[in-house]
């Protein structure tokens, strides 16, 4: 970031009148100001998509485009930019209009210079204090950063806290979390402050595991120990000793699986598929699930003995609705991730983007945030996100109708009708749509399971069932 004493306050005047640009020019112009001109509207525009200057001067009246037009235009791409019309025939009506359509000032000519020169000093010492805000929120963003996790509210501290606690001694821990609140993370901020940090990290998504192969994917094989097994083969609790296993999703493993996995957490050993020799190992083990394993206990889907192993230490995540004060950390934060990777100068969001990303549910959670502003630091052609660079969903967001006495509504059928409206606004494609939730295909697979929602007044699109590629 360049130094503020460096800084250059960019201005563009536009006028058919090429006088009052030079005049304009002139009076203006110094060390620290940049005044470029254009005496066409049109070409003027274009300029201003050029230079996205601080400041535009432009005439009211003037042929193929007035002042008025050219302020909408503008505004509609770079609504950061302070605009001031200038007229020859000052009326009320008309500087009202303008006031509202979003310009900062409406002046007559001939323009009073002192004035003007007042209003360029304003947005100089206003620049400046937006550079110095700047700087201060990228501080505030590199002290908030826990390994790669990033967050100052207090329920992401207390986690912080827990992690910092936990890692140097564990030896199985559970994370718990929805969908997308970044529980892998935090498996690897635990690895990294761990006596084994040296050592592997390997992650094993337990959803994605076939039943048929689990216990060769999970402990390994021996050559011959079925059909296909030309040789021997490790599995990721052998690829991570002296290191850190995570299973992520735990809550899917069946309940053979399950014993199998208490055993290893027990004895701190495996036998390998087809193989009676037992291998010792020096692993610790973090589990990952969205689900509620007690319920799941209570149920008997998931083994009370597996359950109190795993949950010796409980780190429990925040969703993104719990600590929306971390809103403007994570905005700053990928934009300014995205905008390195796209090779782009997008430098940041409009207030209005903000308050609109701010009311959003984010049911996605950071996962659901980091696909938004990914997509819009990829789309915008402007140096800041603005309400139109956010997806439809986001942008024409409605609150769900409750019917009569119906004030109430579960989560799954909250999360239902959210996926649905997501689904819709990525035209039936399922795999768009999960990617902009953040969540897995599966997942939304189980979501649309019951797409009917006559409770909730959200109708399923035509093409629901179908799988477009």
């Amino acid at each position: 970031m360049m130094p503020s004493h460096d800084f250059k306050l960019r201005v563009v005047a536009i006028d058919d009148d090429e006088q009052h640009l030079k005049f304009i020019a002139t009076s203006l112009s110094r060390e620290n100001v940049v005044v470029s001109t254009s005496g066409s509207p049109r070409d003027g525009l274009e300029l201003v998509r050029k230079e996205h200057p601080h400041l535009v001067l432009s005439d009211l009246m003037m042929p193929e485009m007035s002042g008025m037009d050219l302020l909408e235009r503008i505004l509609e791409f770079d609504p950061g930019t302070e605009i001031i019309l200038l007229t020859g025939q000052y009326s009320t009506e008309s500087a009202v209009e303008a006031i509202q359509k979003g310009a900062a000032d409406y002046l007559t000519k001939p323009v009073d210079m002192e004035k003007l020169e007042q209003r360029v000093e304003s947005l100089l010492l206003e620049v400046r204090r937006g550079q110095r805000c700047l700087e201060l929120e990228n501080e505030l963003l590199e002290n908030s950063q826990f390994a790669a996790m990033v967050g100052h509210s207090p329920a992401m501290l207390e986690v912080f806290h827990r992690i910092r606690r936990v890692a140097p001694h564990f030896r199985s821990v559970l994370v718990t979390g929805e969908t997308g609140v970044g529980k892998e993370l935090a498996a690897q901020a635990l690895h990294r402050l761990s006596p084994v940090a040296s050592g592997p990290f390997v992650t094993c998504n337990c959803s994605a595991v076939v039943e048929t192969l689990a216990e060769s994917e999970l402990f390994g094989h021996v050559k011959g120990a079925f059909t296909g097994a030309v040789q021997d083969r490790i599995g990721v609790f052998e690829a991570a000793n002296r290191g850190t296993i995570l299973l992520d999703e735990v809550g899917e493993l069946s309940l053979s699986l399950q014993a199998k996995l208490l055993r290893v957490l027990q004895n701190q050993e495996i036998q390998r598929v087809g193989s009676p020799a037992v291998r010792r190992l020096d692993i610790r083990v973090i589990a990952a699930t969205h689900r509620d394993l007690q319920s799941m206990v209570k149920e008997g889907r998931f083994r009370e003995d597996l359950f109190y192993r795993l949950s010796t230490v409980h780190i429990k995540l925040p969703s993104l609705a719990q600590r929306k004060e971390d809103l403007p950390l994570f905005e700053r934060h990928f934009i300014k991730r995205f905008a390195e990777q796209y090779r782009k100068p997008v430098s940041g969001i409009t207030r209005r983007a903000q308050a609109l990303l701010a009311r959003y549910s984010w049911p996605g959670n950071v996962r659901e945030l980091e696909n938004v502003l990914g997509n819009a630091c990829m789309m915008t052609e402007s140096e800041t996100i603005d309400v139109a660079d956010l997806p439809e969903y986001i942008r024409e967001r409605k609150t769900i109708e409750l019917r009569g006495e119906e004030t109430l509504l579960t989560l799954e059928q909250v999360e239902r009708a959210h996926a649905i409206r997501v689904l819709q606004s990525a035209g039936g494609n399922k795999v768009r749509a999960a990617e902009l939730l953040g969540i897995s295909r599966a997942k939304l697979y189980r979501l649309l399971e019951d797409s009917a929602l006559p409770e909730v007044g959200v109708a399923a699109p035509e093409n629901l069932r179908q799988e477009p590629d």
